[in-house]
């Protein structure tokens, strides 16, 4: 797994369901490759079906169970850039922090600890799409949360994943 099929599993558990390859690459700012490459890898994972259909139960104990060891973030030097994890909604405004969190972006409209995003196109993403940032956020709440930080981004998570009947 690389940290792109995070990013392409996410944009996939969205409610339009699967899209062209093109399409995807474009919005996710990869290449037609990286994502394909990507989605093969989440079915090698047991983690999406066939016709890019997410596999959402699966992917959710995925992230709950190992998205932290497989991809761990350290919060780094004090940056410009995009909030994540609490810092970023939904979480903003249930968690209480002193210091907030952001991927580093000169566009960025926040300052904070520095976090290594899971793909580098994903501040840019953020900025572009409001939905697929907040569902970023909460995965990088799952790679550096305490634990009621995890809980949290878990079910807002679930919650979101699985409103589309899966």
């Amino acid at each position: 797994m690389r940290g792109q099929d995070i990013v392409v599993a996410l944009r996939l558990a969205r409610p339009e369901g699967p899209v062209a390859y093109a399409e995807l690459a474009k919005e996710l700012m990869m290449s037609p490759s990286e994502v394909h490459a990507a989605i093969r890898r989440l079915r090698e994972a047991g983690l999406a079906g066939d016709k890019r259909t997410l596999l959402i139960a699966p992917l959710l104990e995925f992230l709950e169970h190992g998205l932290r060891f497989v991809f761990p973030a350290r919060p780094g030097a004090r940056s410009v850039g995009v909030p994540t994890a609490h810092s970023a909604p939904p979480l903003v405004r249930l968690v209480a922090s002193e210091e907030p969190l952001v991927w580093p972006h000169p566009s960025g409209p926040a300052q904070g600890a520095a976090v290594q995003p899971l793909y580098r196109t994903v501040p840019r993403i953020a900025l572009a799409d409001p939905l697929l940032h907040e569902l970023l956020a909460l995965v990088d709440a799952l790679r550096l949360g305490r634990a009621r930080e995890r809980k949290l981004a878990l079910g807002e998570l679930r919650r979101r994943m699985q409103s589309d009947g899966s």
